[in-house]
């Protein structure tokens, strides 16, 4: 079960934004990540609660930040329910969406586990729903993405795979590179994985 912990950082000026602390691992029906959020100043700001099936689908998503809300779960495309901070007005949303996105790295992950890529194959598009900081307000994004490389890197532990995806943002035409090994985030825009106390899952 990988524990560990990313730096958060704003995608222009890289002002930090705070850490994420997790927890993560395979199950029976798929794979589950915890995690808490701090803001810079060490006080806590929200959490994420994912579970993904075996097909890399959102069987549960919980999110909470400054005092926002948000259930959802893959219910004809994707359905969730944000709440405000008083608890008294929820709004429910529906979409025809492949999956979920925000800040978090778990939803790298759980995106890259549905789409299943192999290195050299088509470049794949899917519509993502993002609940951006800090209010969890819901956006319709398209995305485009590629399995580049997968490389055996050298560790403590034996050798560790490491996969390089580009990302495109349809609506803008940037690209960036994510890498992943296993359930871990390596490295991408924002992301940086500061600590780690035991290796990545290994995905069947």
């Amino acid at each position: 079960m990988p524990r560990g912990r990313y730096s958060l950082h704003d995608l222009h000026d890289h002002t930090p934004l705070g850490e994420e602390h997790f927890h993560c691992a395979p199950g029976p029906s798929g794979w589950r990540y915890v995690s808490q959020t701090t803001a810079p100043s060490g006080d806590h700001a929200g959490s994420v609660d994912l579970a993904i099936d075996e097909l890399g689908r959102p069987i549960r998503l919980e999110l909470h930040a400054a005092s926002w809300q948000v259930r959802g779960a893959a219910i004809d495309g994707v359905t969730w329910v944000r709440t405000d901070p008083t608890g008294i007005h929820a709004t429910e949303g529906n979409a025809p969406a492949h999956a979920f996105t925000g800040t978090s790295p778990s939803f790298l992950v759980a995106t890259a586990r549905l789409l299943g890529l192999t290195p050299g194959s088509p470049a794949t598009r899917l519509r993502l729903v993002a609940f951006t900081d800090p209010v969890l307000a819901p956006r319709t994004v398209d995305q485009s993405w590629a399995l580049l490389k997968s490389e055996a890197h050298a560790t403590d532990n034996g050798p560790l795979m490491v996969d390089e995806y580009q990302v495109s943002a349809l609506d803008t035409g940037e690209q960036y590179a994510v890498h992943i090994a296993g359930d871990v985030v390596l490295a991408a825009p924002g992301i940086e994985l500061e600590h780690l106390e035991t290796p990545p899952s290994v995905f069947s």
